[in-house]
């Protein structure tokens, strides 16, 4: 059965094109031009993915994600015109598993599709796995900073320390080279995927937000330091 995607967006030429441009993909689409109507047609027919404006008349997609995260399982893609909507975006960790802004190219979107979709389990068949989550070796330490894979846990001076997944897997990939520089590009390629390339916003706004909850001072960060230039250093301590 053909993967189902929801496309939610109030262009209606953007609705069509996206439809035709997915359908001649494999996919099987549905549309809805605002939120309401989206929360309604995922009663009647569940998608996989959706594809989710922010910026909809009415209820807008920040408020619907979390509407629709009460109903359903299935990643969301936020769909985006302006670049100040990304800040917001990115820092609300309101659970959508990618972004694009507009306009985008067809190749790329389909692209972070595939990428979302290869992070997700569908329901009931098991097509899909996250089977890097599963593979972790064991508990990570550098100084005061305790990363345990299994549990998905983070403690700081025995403190335990809650972080979104994007968080989590920023700071792990940094924990695996601990003492070493991580460059920004390898962190999108081993955090958010190849897809990313170039989309350096992403990791600044994530880091930002990590160090405000590991770092006793984000402003004056000694755990996690920026390397002018090249990328990032989580410090071993003492």
């Amino acid at each position: 059965m053909a993967t189902h995607i929801l496309t939610v967006d109030d262009d209606a030429l953007l609705r069509r094109s996206l439809a035709f441009t997915l359908e001649q993909a494999g996919y099987r689409v549905s549309t809805a031009a605002s939120a309401e109507d989206a929360l309604a047609l995922v009663e009647l027919d569940t998608p996989d993915l959706i594809l989710l404006d922010i910026g909809l008349p009415g209820m807008d997609g920040l408020e619907a994600i979390r509407r629709l995260q009460a109903r359903l399982d299935a990643p969301v893609i936020f769909v985006t015109a302006r670049r100040r909507e990304l800040e917001q975006v990115l820092g609300l960790e309101l659970g959508a598993d990618d972004y694009i802004t507009k306009p985008f190219d067809s190749d790329v979107l389909l692209a972070r599709i595939k990428a979302v979709l290869r992070r997700y389990r569908r329901g009931g068949n098991g097509e899909f796995s996250e089977n890097a989550r599963l593979s972790r070796p064991a508990t990570l330490t550098a100084g005061d900073l305790v990363v345990d894979p299994s549990a998905h846990a983070v403690t700081v001076a025995g403190r335990a320390v809650a972080l979104s997944p994007r968080e989590f897997d920023l700071l792990y990939a940094l924990a695996q080279q601990a003492g070493k520089v991580v460059t920004t590009d390898e962190l999108l390629s081993r955090v958010w995927g190849a897809e990313f390339a170039g989309e350096s916003q992403v990791v600044y706004v994530h880091m930002r937000r990590l160090r405000e909850k590991v770092e006793d001072d984000p402003n004056h960060p000694q755990r996690i330091v920026t390397v002018r230039g090249v990328g990032y250093k989580l410090n071993l301590g003492d």
